[in-house]
């Protein structure tokens, strides 16, 4: 049933008695859950105030048009079409937002970003991604957080994770997994040949240990000696951390915090959180044929995107859907790309 303004209102006196509680205010796993809830109500009634507002306005604008005054009818023709742009925009966005919550959509995220086929040009563009992904979630409000990174010789990403922590951080990123293609004439390249490089992207959901635990016998922990670039050692305290989940084969190496005990935490959430993923893509598979609106398993090795930098174009090739102006959406303005591919999922099954 959607959620009305009245029911969206009551829900949220509900939940901020919960907030004032003396045994929530202790728990912050149930602090941090209520306070996301109460951020994606008050966003859909700030949204609702929004749309109404607008057609209010656009119905006094209507008014003007049949005016005398030619040059304040042109006036209102302007203003019209500013105006019924951003309701179109505002429409979009609520209905989008009043779309049931999946119970995964509130988490926060991994993501690793793998430089694939074209050597140091693909390292370069994983770098570029990794940026527009930063600049998204600054723009967002959301933090990021490094886990570990490999570097090649010019400045590229062999490997880098890192985390993003903020409200609906999953629900927005979850359709960037798998393969991203880029087509373009390196700098190095003297003939002006373009070359097609590809990068992968994994969005995996973090999994806290109340959700998921693994079993201590399931998992081999090694610790290393931390490696800069080139492989060199930039630590030689055993520090680092190589945690293994036996029964997958899974296998997560964890150098960027300051000490063991730090890395093998770090280590054990982001396995906990593959495993999980790896167990909710095996269920989404199975029921992919049932749903029409399916716009992709979130697999590593499926081709979603293509980068063409001498046509300026950005094509999600799961939706047929082109965008352009490549410096932005690499500066991370990529929200009319996020909203096409949600909108495409909430198709009926």
């Amino acid at each position: 049933m959607a959620e009305t303004r009245s029911t969206l209102e009551t829900k949220k006196n509900e939940l901020e008695k919960e907030l004032i509680r003396p045994d929530i205010a202790q728990n912050s796993r149930e602090l941090s859950k209520i306070g996301k809830e109460l951020q994606r109500i008050d966003r859909i009634l700030s949204l609702m105030d929004d749309v109404n507002r607008l057609k209010k306005e656009l119905a006094e604008i209507d008014d003007m048009l049949f005016g005398d005054d030619s040059e304040l009818r042109e006036l209102a023709k302007d203003e019209q079409r500013e105006k019924q742009k951003n309701l179109e925009q505002k429409e979009l966005a609520l209905t989008l937002a009043l779309v049931p919550p999946n119970p995964q959509d509130a988490r926060d995220v991994i993501i690793e970003i793998r430089a694939g086929a074209g050597g140091d040009e693909a390292g370069l563009f994983a770098v570029e991604l990794y940026r527009m992904y930063v600049r998204y979630a600054e723009e967002k409000k959301w933090k990021t957080q490094s886990v570990s990174s490999n570097r090649t010789g010019i400045g590229g990403y062999k490997e880098v994770i890192f985390e993003i922590h903020g409200t609906d951080v999953y629900a927005d990123l979850k359709f960037e997994s798998g393969v991203h293609r880029v087509q373009r004439v390196p700098e190095t390249e003297k003939s002006g040949r373009v070359h097609t490089s590809t990068v992968t992207v994994a969005v995996i959901p973090i999994v806290e240990e109340a959700d998921m635990s693994l079993k201590p016998e399931d998992v081999k922990i090694e610790a290393t000696t931390s490696t800069g670039h080139g492989g060199q050692s930039v630590n030689t305290t055993y520090s680092a951390i190589r945690a293994t989940h036996i029964p997958t084969g899974i296998t997560v190496s964890c150098q960027n915090e300051r000490s063991q005990k730090q890395n093998k935490e770090k280590a054990f959430e982001i396995l906990r959180s593959r495993v999980f993923a790896l167990e909710e893509e095996k269920h989404r598979v199975k029921e992919s044929a049932l749903r029409k609106g399916q716009i992709g398993t979130g697999n590593r090795s499926e081709k979603i995107r293509t980068y063409n930098f001498p046509q300026d174009r950005l094509t999600d090739h799961r939706i047929k859907q082109n965008f352009y102006g490549l410096s932005g959406l690499m500066d991370g303005d990529i929200t009319q790309v996020i909203e096409a591919l949600k909108l495409e999922s909430q198709k009926a099954f």
